[in-house]
C-alpha cells in the first residue's frame, strides 16, 4: 500500500527467523559504539570529578598492566 517510513529496513525486512548479514552486523555494533561513547562524553559533562577521577584510575590501571 504505502512505502515503509525512511529509517525502517534492516534485519526486520528479511523476516524475523532469518539470519543477519556480517555488514548488517556491522552496521548494528558501529551505532552502539557511537551512541555508547556519546553517552559516555554526556555522562563525563555532566560529572566533570567523577570523570576526571576515572580517567586517572583508568591511566594508573594502563600504566600498571605488564603486556
Amino acid at each position: 500500500m504505502s512505502d515503509p517510513p525512511a529509517g525502517a529496513g534492516g534485519p526486520e525486512k528479511a523476516g524475523p527467523g532469518a539470519p543477519e548479514t556480517d555488514a548488517e552486523r556491522r552496521r548494528r555494533r558501529a551505532r552502539f559504539l557511537r551512541d555508547l561513547a556519546e553517552a559516555r562524553a554526556l555522562r563525563a559533562r555532566v560529572q566533570p570529578r567523577r570523570a576526571k577521577a576515572a580517567r586517572l584510575r583508568h591511566a594508573m590501571r594502563m600504566r600498571t598492566f605488564r603486556w
